[in-house]
């Protein structure tokens, strides 16, 4: 079984990466964050998990980090019927901030698992029903990055404003969370910090 891999990077693309290892390359699915990192022709190290299909065989999983492989693991065998792209999908809005994600999980706080990482409501519910007395097993290093929405709650409005506008799920929530971390008071109005938001959007 493959459980980590060292090499260079011969190419990736949003959700996958083929990593060359002793002169063989090995076909690596990521999360679209981790994957943004990888460029071509550098060297990189991966913790790695195998999956076996019946329909496509042997597929392999690749995480930077070991809690991240520790995190996806933890969704592919605790929530109910979450196969390996489930779970990396879950992954990969975790990745977003795995110590508030850890927070917002053990704190029973739908609001944020759909506000800031974007869950749906139906999706949060389940990961805290699923991971509620099983997230302590996984350990969680670093810091915040994300301060904690319940101080402003209307900040769903917000998101929804910016998607009613033409900006994706992703981008909306990029620029809010760009917004805070620049300082910005949870406590200013919806419509100032939908103004501000967009002009972080059309930079």
């Amino acid at each position: 079984m493959i459980a980590y891999l060292q090499g260079t990077v011969l190419e990736s693309s949003e959700d996958h990466a083929i990593v060359v290892c002793g002169g063989i390359g090995y076909e690596v699915n990521l999360p679209p964050s981790s994957a943004q990192e990888l460029v071509a022709g550098a060297e990189v190290s991966l913790y790695v998990a195998e999956s076996i299909s019946p329909y496509d065989g042997t597929s392999l999983y690749g995480f930077l980090h070991k809690e991240d492989k520790e995190l996806w693991y933890l969704f592919k065998t605790a929530i109910p019927n979450t196969g390996p792209k489930k779970a990396l999908e879950y992954l990969n809005k975790a990745l977003r901030s795995v110590k508030d994600f850890h927070q917002a999980i053990s704190n029973r706080d739908p609001k944020i698992l759909t506000g800031i990482f974007g869950f749906t409501s139906k999706t949060a519910e389940k990961l805290i029903t699923s991971l509620k007395d099983k997230i302590d097993a996984i350990t969680v290093q670093g810091e915040s990055k994300i301060k904690v929405m319940d101080q402003a709650p209307y900040m769903t409005d917000v998101l929804q404003a910016l998607t009613a506008l033409g900006y994706s799920p992703t981008e909306s929530r990029r620029a809010v969370d760009k917004l805070f971390a620049q300082g910005l008071n949870p406590n200013e109005k919806l419509e100032n910090i939908i103004k501000q938001a967009l002009r972080v959007l059309k930079k």
